[in-house]
């Protein structure tokens, strides 16, 4: 509840930040005089970054049963399940946290974790990573995995994409303004936001998005380094997880839907947008923290 309630003032310091900046420079004025109140233009913009980040932090772990058709283990099957079952409340129990749900899903080499609270949390593994990894390796991505719902990256991960948005929508919306207004400067008879503020809105969304999306996966790869750390600790040695990392950058990882990428144990390609760190970085990583 702490993460939520940080996930909440932070978008309200976000949203006062940019008021007084606008009534600084003059902007609200501006604003005002070409139809636009400053003040339902920061609301909106707090419900749309806030609210969207929220309500999908709030829906990852169904719809990441739902999109993975991931099989949750009340039961163990097997001895495999059993003792996927036994690791995860191992590390949970150790992290300090309550047990998650544990699954498998049918697919390539990846692992994740999500849920909007870290003791109400899923851990899944997929089929491709149990029988292309040593049950060793499998500990360890399983040890980075419940690192992230300890580190409560999920949240963290939430709150940033939706400062993100709240930036993206108010700026989107007063440069739209902007062009539209200058545009228009000769139309006295003009009232209302014209085409030039849809378009440009339109542009600028997906510019700003873009660019955002950048500073999100900066901090994904960030979380990414310190789930390995965690993982890491979680086992009392590094070699596990050097061993799994070295193991899946032979491996082809599967995909994981956009919204969960950042929690699963290897990304996409892409430095800028990549949502993990290449292999060898992480693995330096580790073993600079093991030389620490």
């Amino acid at each position: 509840m702490k993460r939520i309630a940080l996930f909440l003032l932070t978008n309200i310091a976000v949203v006062v930040v940019l008021g007084i900046v606008a009534n600084l420079l003059g902007v609200n004025r501006f604003l005002t005089a070409n139809g636009l109140n400053l003040g339902a233009l920061l609301g909106f913009a707090f419900i749309m970054g806030m609210g969207g980040a929220f309500i999908s932090l709030l829906m990852s772990k169904p719809m990441a049963k739902m999109s993975m058709g991931v099989q949750i283990i009340n039961e163990p099957r097997n001895a495999d399940e059993a003792w996927i079952v036994d690791t995860v409340r191992k590390f949970a129990d150790k992290a300090g946290i309550t047990m998650p749900e544990v699954g498998i899903y049918e697919g390539e080499p990846n692992a994740f974790a999500t849920g909007a609270f870290k003791n109400s949390s899923l851990v899944a593994v997929s089929t491709g990573l149990l029988q292309g990894m040593t049950r060793e390796e499998v500990e360890a991505v399983i040890g980075h995995e419940v690192a992230h719902v300890a580190n409560g990256d999920m949240v963290t991960m939430a709150l940033i994409q939706g400062v993100m948005n709240t930036f993206v929508v108010f700026l989107s919306r007063v440069i739209g303004y902007a062009v539209d207004s200058f545009l228009r400067r000769n139309d006295e008879n003009s009232s209302g936001p014209g085409i030039g503020y849809m378009i440009s809105t339109v542009v600028l969304d997906i510019l700003f998005g873009v660019l955002a999306s950048i500073i999100v996966a900066w901090f994904s790869r960030q979380r990414e380094f310190r789930a390995d750390a965690g993982a890491a600790q979680l086992m009392g040695r590094k070699q596990p997880m050097v061993n799994a990392l070295y193991r899946l950058g032979g491996m082809h990882p599967g995909a994981l839907p956009q919204n969960m990428q950042a929690m699963g144990i290897t990304g996409n390609i892409g430095k800028l947008f990549s949502s993990h760190p290449p292999i060898e970085e992480r693995v330096a990583a580790l073993q600079n923290l093991q030389q620490a």
